[in-house]
């Protein structure tokens, strides 16, 4: 018998898997538990253009990301950080003042997606923004005395 998981079941499949399984098991466990449905060919069809509509939303967002990577590849941000007499810095720049700053410039990026070591001096380094798996760029943060 086939039928339409509703939920992950373990050694059987995922959500919205179409799988066929024997009848005592389809009927008596998971059909009666709400685990999945009957197979029948508007069910199949449903879960079909279901698939389709979130590969091409994914494809969508993949597409935005090269974008908005590709806008991002070397630009140059600014951070102003207080500084003392000696040219120490009050703190660091971690990549929360990265963000701000990315954020005053247009771009909204999430701190969580920018790697960089905390910043203890004046000066210019180089910080990677991992969009998604395979999606990165690289930008240059000036860090200037306030």
């Amino acid at each position: 018998m086939k039928v339409i998981l509703k939920a992950d079941v373990k050694g059987t499949g995922k959500k919205g898997d179409i799988v066929e399984v024997s009848d005592g098991y389809g009927k008596n466990f998971l059909v009666k538990k709400g685990l999945a449905e009957l197979a029948t060919a508007s069910g199949v069809n449903e879960i079909t253009q279901k698939k389709v509509a979130a590969a091409y939303h994914k494809a969508e967002e993949v597409k935005a990301m090269q974008a908005l990577a590709n806008e991002l590849k070397d630009k140059k941000v600014t951070v102003k950080i207080k500084v003392g007499e000696n040219g120490k810095v009050f703190g660091s720049v971690t990549a929360q003042h990265v963000a701000q700053a990315l954020f005053e410039m247009g771009y909204d990026i999430d701190k969580k997606k920018i790697k960089m070591d905390a910043v203890k001096t004046v000066g210019s380094l180089t910080a990677e923004i991992r969009f998604m798996e395979n999606i990165t760029t690289k930008i240059t943060v000036c860090v200037e005395a306030l």
